[in-house]
C-alpha cells in the first residue's frame, strides 16, 4: 500500500538514492512499502522495496509486468510510478503518496456507503480498469487494501495500486497461478482451475458488495470453507434491509459480477457500460 494508515516510524531513517525512508506503511511476502521524502524537495512519496532474492521466477515476471505497465501510463485512477531505483539487492519503485489512505480504511471508518458513493467509486474503478484492460493485463489482487484514495474528503479520487501480481494474458489465453486474497478471489482460482480476465470482475463485484454492506460477500475460516459457502449460496447474500434501498441496476450488476460461472459473469465491457454506472455519466 502507498497510504498512511498503520505507518510505523523507524528510529534511524535510511537513505535510498535521493529519498529518506521515514516510516513503514505496509509489508507483504515480497515487498515493504515506506513513506519517504525527497531530500531536496521534501516531496512525500512511497517507496516499494522489493527484495530480489526472495522472488520466484513467476513473481519476478509479475514485477517486470508491474514496472512496464506503470511506466507507460499516466491516469488519474491508477497510482503513478515516479521512478525505479536499484540498490543492495533490492528494486525500489518510487510511487505517488496517497494521503487519503486505502478504500479498506475508508470502509472501516464510514461503514457501508450510500449507493451514489458506491457508484462513483465503481465509475472511477472502471475508468482505471479500462486502461488496465487495454494493455491485456489481469491485476489478480483487486481488493479494498489495494485501492488508494487521494483528494479532499468530500471528493475522494480512487486509484488502483499494487500490480505486484499482475500479468499479461492475451485474448483466448489463460493463466493458472493461484494468487490473490481469498475473500476477493474468484471461485475458479480457489478451485485451481485455469482462468482469464474474468477473475478481476469477480473481485470488483466483491468490492462493490463490501461498499454497500461494510463487509465482503462470502467468508470462511479456510479457503475450503469459503469456497463451500460460495458454491452453496443460491443467491447473493444481500441484507434484506439494504436490498430494499438499492436500485435494481445496482443489484443486477453486483449479482452478475459475482456469478460463480465465469462464462456468465459480466465482461469488463458489460460492466463498464452497465446501466448502474451509466446513470450518472448521462446525467440522469
Amino acid at each position: 500500500m502507498v497510504s498512511e494508515e498503520g505507518a510505523q516510524s523507524i528510529s534511524e531513517p535510511a537513505v535510498v538514492g535521493d529519498y529518506v525512508l521515514r516510516s513503514k506503511l505496509g509489508e507483504g511476502a515480497y515487498s515493504t512499502v515506506w513513506r519517504s521524502e525527497h531530500r531536496a524537495t521534501g516531496e512525500t512519496v512511497a517507496l516499494k522495496q522489493v527484495r530480489l532474492s526472495s522472488l520466484s521466477r513467476q513473481i519476478r515476471s509479475c514485477l517486470d509486468c508491474e514496472i512496464s505497465f506503470l511506466s507507460s501510463v499516466n491516469h488519474p485512477n491508477i497510482v503513478r510510478l515516479l521512478d525505479v531505483l536499484q540498490a543492495d539487492g533490492c528494486i525500489y519503485l518510487v510511487m505517488e503518496f496517497c494521503a487519503g489512505g486505502s478504500l479498506a480504511a475508508y470502509i472501516k471508518v464510514h461503514g457501508r456507503v450510500q449507493e451514489t458513493i458506491a457508484r462513483r467509486f465503481m465509475q472511477q474503478l472502471g475508468a482505471g480498469m479500462e486502461v488496465v484492460r487495454s494493455h491485456f493485463i489481469i491485476h489478480r489482487d483487486l481488493k479494498p487494501e489495494n485501492i488508494l484514495l487521494s483528494g479532499p474528503e468530500e471528493d475522494r479520487v480512487l486509484k488502483i495500486a499494487d500490480f505486484g501480481l499482475s500479468r499479461i494474458v492475451l485474448p483466448g489465453n489463460s493463466a493458472d497461478m493461484v494468487c490473490g486474497s481469498p475473500l476477493y478471489m474468484a471461485p475458479e482460482v480457489l478451485l485451481f482451475q485455469r482462468y482469464d480476465e474474468k477473475v478481476d470482475m469477480w473481485s470488483i463485484g466483491a468490492i462493490l458488495f463490501e461498499l454497500l454492506h461494510g463487509y465482503p460477500p462470502y467468508r470462511g475460516q479456510t479457503n475450503v470453507q469459503l469456497l463451500k459457502n460460495i458454491r452453496s449460496s443460491t443467491s447473493l447474500p444481500f441484507s434484506g434491509l439494504i436490498l430494499k434501498e438499492l436500485h435494481p441496476d445496482c443489484i443486477d450488476m453486483c449479482s452478475r459480477l459475482l456469478c460463480v460461472n465465469p462464462a456468465r459473469r459480466l465482461s469488463f465491457e458489460e460492466f463498464y457500460w452497465h446501466g448502474f454506472l451509466q446513470t450518472k455519466r448521462l446525467g440522469i
